[in-house]
């Protein structure tokens, strides 16, 4: 046979760049066999999963827009109390003394009543400001307004007692000797300290 008649057959060398065509090698068409048997069923499944990835999205978004809302409740609820607690303060500032006015009403009654009188006795116009006294100190209590009236002999006490003036007495040092002018204090706070005149612990000549 002649050498001419395997000219008409491609060289099957790989390395040949005459080659016609290059066949697959076997372990490559097993590999492009397991991506189809991989890729396939996840892209036919896609939808379903996207189905569920929406369904999850939108519960999200349910729970951000009910938490939202109760934020939002809750915000006009803090902004109502504050409101409120204005609307208080203010109305304490402006009639906090109402009850204490009130109670102070009947004792300027009584002392226009005692002025206008031009007959009455002494002893008559004493006793009309004995009660009128009277009338004003329940105004005190009613509204827990208390005296500061220490006696002879207390020891002073610098937050409810001023020093006036020091003083040589038989009593022992920083007592009270004497009350000038009575203080007063309403729930605790004091509003005028007591005048006061206090032992220096010396004995007198």
């Amino acid at each position: 046979m002649s050498n001419n008649s395997n000219s008409s057959f491609t060289s099957a060398d790989p390395h040949s760049t005459n080659s016609a065509t290059t066949l697959p090698e076997p372990d490559k068409i097993a590999k492009m066999e397991k991506f189809s048997e991989e890729v396939l069923p996840a892209q036919e499944t896609r939808p379903d999963n996207l189905s569920t990835l929406h369904q999850e999205i939108q519960a999200l978004q349910n729970k951000v827009a009910e938490h939202y809302d109760a934020l939002l409740r809750s915000k006009a609820e803090l902004e109502n109390v504050r409101r409120r607690a204005a609307e208080d303060v203010s109305k304490a500032h402006k009639f906090g003394i109402e009850s204490f006015a009130e109670a102070l009403i009947p004792v300027k009654d009584s002392l226009e009543l005692a002025l206008a009188d031009q007959n009455s006795s002494p002893n008559a116009l004493r006793e009309g400001v004995a009660a009128t006294l009277k009338q004003l100190n329940a105004a005190f209590e009613k509204n827990h307004l208390k005296e500061i009236a220490p006696a002879a002999g207390d020891k002073f006490d610098p937050h409810l007692h001023q020093g006036i003036s020091m003083v040589a007495s038989e009593l022992p040092a920083q007592a009270v000797v004497s009350t000038l002018q009575k203080g007063a204090m309403i729930a605790e706070r004091v509003i005028r300290p007591a005048l006061v005149s206090v032992s220096s612990g010396v004995k007198p000549e």
